[in-house]
């Protein structure tokens, strides 16, 4: 089974998840941010990936630290359930529209980690979520999962870019964990 579970517990953040590359999109999270919630509930569902998340942090600071270490947590453990990505697609792509708003993701399962976003918010804020977390969440996951990860998104309404990107990543997701074969693909032969 590719699954994969974590705590991590620091001063700012105390945070258990586990996630099943093979399920079929349940979701469980908690972080005490709703906006934050809707978009790791929509991520999980659409890439059909069950996810549980248990956080909680110094939300009386602000948000960032309970952010960044989901970001951190999921990505270890993307990376576990991955293990050594043998069979993998690797690769996977997506756009998605969500009204006016339109987001790509294009991504990269491969070992090495990277983030392309071209996002641009007119509010400070979505709910009590950050905009300027977006891209910081997406960084912090890319890194510990070891993934390359471009994404755009154009629109009017912050919360619609948001949630499309979040989507076209869970689809892309979908795309580059899929099991296609046997072989890591890769000419080194390794990731």
């Amino acid at each position: 089974m590719r699954t994969g579970r974590m705590s991590r517990k620091t001063k700012e953040t105390d945070i258990q998840l586990e996630l099943n590359l093979d399920g079929t999109g349940i979701a469980d999270i908690n972080t005490g941010i709703g906006f934050f919630d809707h978009m790791l509930t929509s991520f999980a569902r659409h890439a059909e990936f069950d996810l549980k998340i248990r956080a909680n942090g110094d939300l009386y600071v602000d948000e960032h630290h309970l952010v960044e270490d989901t970001g951190i947590v999921l990505g270890k453990v993307l990376a576990e359930a991955l293990g050594d990505m043998a069979g993998i697609a690797r690769f996977g792509e997506a756009r998605i529209p969500m009204d006016e708003s339109l987001a790509e993701v294009a991504l990269d399962v491969g070992g090495r980690s990277y983030l392309v976003l071209k996002a641009e918010f007119a509010a400070p804020q979505v709910g009590q979520f950050s905009t300027q977390l977006v891209k910081h969440f997406f960084e912090t996951l890319a890194s510990n999962a070891k993934i390359t990860i471009h994404a755009s998104v154009y629109g009017d309404n912050d919360h619609h870019k948001i949630e499309a990107l979040f989507k076209a990543f869970a689809y892309a997701m979908k795309r580059a964990v899929k099991i296609e074969g046997k072989e890591i693909k890769s000419t080194k032969g390794t990731l």
